[in-house]
């Protein structure tokens, strides 16, 4: 790597300049077939590809009995951490459709976005899909596995929540908060 930020690769006696998400793994979004998310994650893990598919818990009752469900948190997408120059592990995997991005170039997520969802799957905090906001009023999580994440405040059944939203995917989660715990943005 060099002082600019890039890596030299030498492809065909040509000398040329790769950026460095290239070389560095970062977090992508795999978008995925509809309900084929689990298989996904189960086929990267047998690739030996670092990935994480935030799931909650849903109990379902159909006619004759109640079934404890647990689905993806954001509904078509795992998440995958790759060098982008592995990116041909990630879409040769059955039922990939593309990893998200502009342009026709992957976007990267932030570490910090995922961080913060693992450390709430880890610390079995109970969240669950919700409509993706990008209007109301902002706070930040000051403190627990959460911590110095943004998101939008709402109030339900005599508590608060905050809906945290990925921009990337359009996709967003409410997690359950204390109100001690959260400061308003301004």
């Amino acid at each position: 790597m060099n002082a600019m930020g890039s890596v030299s690769q030498n492809y065909g006696g040509e000398l040329t300049r790769l950026p460095v998400e290239y070389s560095e793994p970062r977090w992508y979004a795999a978008y995925t077939c509809a309900q084929h998310e689990k298989r996904v994650a189960e086929q990267f893990t047998q690739r030996a590809l670092e990935n994480f598919l935030p799931r909650y818990a849903s109990v379902r009752r159909w006619k004759d009995r109640r079934v404890r469900l647990e689905l993806p948190l954001f509904p078509g997408y795992v998440f995958v951490r790759l060098a982008l120059r592995e990116r041909l592990r990630v879409l040769e995997t059955p039922s990939v459709v593309r990893l998200v991005g502009f342009n026709g170039r992957p976007a990267a997520l932030p570490d910090k976005e995922i961080e913060a969802l693992q450390a709430c799957a880890a610390a079995q905090i109970n969240a669950e899909p919700h409509a993706y906001l990008t209007a109301g009023r902002r706070v930040r999580i000051k403190r627990g596995p959460l911590a110095e994440l943004e998101g939008v405040l709402m109030r339900r059944k005599n508590g608060l929540r905050v809906v945290v939203s990925l921009d990337l995917i359009a996709r967003s989660a409410a997690v359950e908060v204390d109100a001690a715990d959260i400061e308003r943005i301004f």
